[in-house]
């Protein structure tokens, strides 16, 4: 089968590996979607935590949906034909090895059945996350379901809640999942911080009560206009020490600053003159696979209701034979939302 792979700093390259085998608890899958993610441009850049460069080449990917062509003997959760989300790809040993980045981005890959496992032994953590999808779910537009369970588990776990004010910083396909999720939540004192006019419309389409260009105009003046107190709570959406510092002051006190973006940097280093003597900062940068899975069900019903649209999130697709194509026109910032890789 074909797999995208990074070769090294911002190189990358489409190689045939073996199809993978399944064990009795899982079930194989062909990849009919598979989702861009800004995580993919982290490890592109080689500045993603936790890989290191003789992890590379690395196969990339971890937004996909497929079709089961085959099952494990144990596996109860699954059959031939159903539609799931989230089938990674481990990684290739032997004479020509490839690491996992997850893999997505191959023409087939592996799900795991929970069901499957017996109370002594443990099972993988992708397993939670990894659903049967319902028939109905154009497959062009489900990766974006990936993003969008990730973000409200993230939400869960950063407790904002009707009431609160927030600023979020960023205008990609994550921080207008944020601001749509949070309206859905009930949570209307949103302000978006861009850096033009058009980032800034596609941010009140998504819901975001007041936005600030950043191009045009002082942030906190403009915030404390409307929170003259400061802000329960600022989103870096984008992982940036600049953002960081800058949400610090608009905090009330109390407030908490909280870090959903990547930085690009392992050291991080804080001005605290602006600020208030007592605040928070949290840390949610790789989303528990336990919590996103909680976070299915929702989704899915609002997607049915039609309170979220699946295609407000795409920005277009791409066949899989045009993947380096997409990923430089990604890379190079052509979009603020979602591109998809088809099969």
């Amino acid at each position: 089968m074909k797999t995208f792979v990074v070769n090294k700093l911002n190189q990358f390259s489409v190689e045939e590996v073996p199809v993978p085998e399944i064990t009795s608890k899982q079930a194989l899958v062909k990849t009919l979607a598979c989702g861009i993610c800004g995580t993919d441009a982290t490890i592109i850049e080689q500045s993603f935590k936790g890989f290191g460069l003789s992890d590379y080449p690395m196969m990339l990917g971890h937004e996909a949906v497929g079709e089961i062509v085959e099952i494990g003997s144990e596996v109860t959760s699954f059959k031939i034909g159903d539609l799931v989300i989230l089938p990674f790809t481990p990684a290739i040993t032997g004479n020509n090895p490839f690491s996992s980045g997850w893999g997505a981005f191959s023409e087939y890959g592996v799900v795991d059945d929970v069901k499957s496992y017996t109370s002594t032994e443990e099972i993988p953590e992708t397993a939670y996350a990894q659903k049967k999808l319902p028939s109905w779910i154009s497959v062009k537009e489900a990766p974006v379901l990936v993003t969008l369970r990730e973000v409200y588990s993230a939400i869960q776990h950063f407790g904002v809640q009707q009431g609160h004010s927030i600023v979020v910083y960023g205008s990609g396909t994550v921080a207008i999942s944020f601001v749509k999720l949070m309206r859905l939540r009930g949570i209307e004192n949103i302000t978006a911080i861009v850096r033009s006019e058009e980032k800034g419309k596609l941010l009140k389409e998504f819901g975001a009560e007041i936005v600030i260009d950043s191009s045009l105009s002082l942030v906190k003046e403009q915030l404390l206009k409307s929170n003259p107190n400061g802000v329960d709570f600022v989103l870096d959406a984008v992982g940036s020490e600049v953002v960081i510092n800058e949400g610090l002051s608009l905090l009330k006190d109390r407030g908490e600053i909280l870090c959903y973006g990547v930085p690009k940097s392992t050291n991080l280093k804080l001005d605290l003159e602006d600020v208030p003597y007592n605040w928070n900062i949290n840390f949610q940068q790789m989303p528990r696979k336990v919590e996103e899975g909680a976070c299915h069900e929702q989704i899915i019903q609002w997607v049915e209701e039609e309170k979220l649209v699946l295609s407000d999130f795409v920005f277009t697709t791409y066949p899989f034979e045009r993947i380096t194509e997409a990923f430089q026109d990604y890379l190079s910032g052509k979009t603020n939302k979602k591109i998809i890789i088809t099969y």
